[in-house]
């Protein structure tokens, strides 16, 4: 069983594959894993076997915490190009996610100003307003939208909430106007029970483009499997692939990166 569990609430900097020099900021206890996804893919592995014993770091604790880093980064003349909320679990699903925000912004702009603030979410607490809000002031807004094909979606994201609704998804990216940056998976092979995966082809890629043209966010981030999966079984997809379905992207005049 393979699992990253980061520590909390400040880790890296990083290397980000899409993102470049990243300061991580991890909402969820540093003792397990805390999401509205239970995704086959997760590099934090399956929600069943990481509970949590301890509670969310405190707005407080995360503005202390975040403070002091970027005040070592600025003696060490590091300069990251962006402040990244992520780790083990939902960022947005912290109890005072909005006034973290409002915290990294100010903080932000007092020590690394030149910084994106990004936060990668699943997408499933965007419609409260809050939220809403909290992410329409964010530089990076990156949502998740593996595929728009419901049994895909119980299958490899596996939500945990039962109100789960791809369509109202869908809409929620679209009420950002066009400032939503959207995040997809692609990988292949099958799961370890023997369920097919593979989100490359067409009857997957179609519906997807015409669900990104839908919303035309200000752009697409496509990417596949890079560390090694709790689902053993799974496969990355080929640079020729993603090259594929990132042209199609661009073709709707849509900004397109592939991450191999």
């Amino acid at each position: 069983m393979s699992t990253i569990i980061y520590p909390s609430p400040i880790f890296g900097p990083v290397h980000s594959r899409r993102l470049g020099i990243s300061l991580g900021i991890n909402l969820m206890p540093a003792d397990g894993k805390i999401c509205t996804f239970d995704c086959i893919y997760c590099e934090c592995g399956f929600n069943k076997d990481h509970r949590t014993k301890t509670p969310h770091p405190t707005r407080e604790h995360v503005a202390k915490a975040l403070e002091a880093k970027l005040k070592e980064l600025k003696t060490q003349d590091i300069h990251p190009d962006v402040l990244t909320f992520a780790g083990n679990g939902e960022p947005t699903s912290h109890p005072d996610f909005a006034g973290v925000i409002d915290d990294t912004i100010r903080l932000r702009n007092e020590y690394c100003p030149q910084a994106k603030i990004s936060v990668l979410s699943n997408s499933t607490f965007i419609h409260r307003p809050k939220i809403h809000e909290a992410l329409s002031k964010v530089d990076n807004n990156i949502l998740k939208l593996d595929t728009i094909n419901a049994d895909y979606i119980n299958k490899v994201d596996r939500p945990t909430q039962p109100s789960y609704d791809v369509n109202r998804i869908i809409a929620d990216i679209k009420s950002f106007n066009g400032q939503a940056i959207i995040q997809t998976m692609f990988m292949k092979g099958e799961t370890e029970d023997g369920t097919n995966i593979d989100n490359t082809g067409e009857e997957f890629v179609k519906p997807w483009l015409d669900a990104v043209k839908e919303i035309a966010p200000r752009e697409v981030m496509i990417y596949t499997i890079d560390r090694e999966t709790p689902d053993h079984s799974l496969q990355k997809a080929t640079h020729e692939e993603l090259d594929a379905i990132r042209d199609r992207v661009v073709a709707l005049g849509i900004p397109c990166t592939a991450s191999y």
